[in-house]
């Protein structure tokens, strides 16, 4: 089972978006191991867009992630990383499927409502930064994962 990390933005956590989001995931059969609402710090900021650090957008990035709570999701499941980039959409949201979150929700790239792990590498890393051990619930079972897993 891949892990990835979802976090609702704070603009979608401002549009009243992050009901509607969790339930896309949750439909899409992906499996809830930790979540919750927070204020991202700076320094935890900066370690999550690191990549990105050199590039002119990173301090946008930055201010933008602090400026209001955010939810962060460990999610699990078969494939987590390509189901929840596929649910995500595009990161251009007017390149976004229709049926994506992106592709229903968004207008612009610098608000595009949720960041998705982008690897198998990145998902347990980026977990890893969000959450402790004693915050995951993994290894738990849901009765309808017979109906959702092969």
């Amino acid at each position: 089972m891949e892990r990835t990390l979802i976090i609702v933005k704070p603009d979608a956590v401002q549009r009243g978006l992050t009901g509607a989001i969790i339930a896309r995931f949750e439909a899409r059969g992906l499996k809830i191991i930790g979540m919750k609402l927070m204020q991202v710090d700076r320094a935890l900021a900066e370690k999550h867009y690191d990549v990105h650090r050199e590039r002119p957008f990173f301090a946008g990035l930055v201010e933008y992630i602090i400026s209001a709570p955010v939810m962060v999701i460990a999610l699990e499941g078969t494939d987590a990383i390509a189901a929840a980039r596929s649910t995500i959409g595009a990161t251009t949201p007017a390149e976004a499927a229709p049926g994506s979150i992106r592709g229903d929700y968004g207008l612009e790239i610098g608000r595009n409502l949720v960041h998705g792990s982008d690897s198998v590498e990145n998902g347990e890393i980026e977990v890893a930064n969000f959450f402790s051990e004693a915050e995951l619930c993994g290894g738990w079972s849901r009765d309808v994962d017979r109906w959702v897993f092969e």
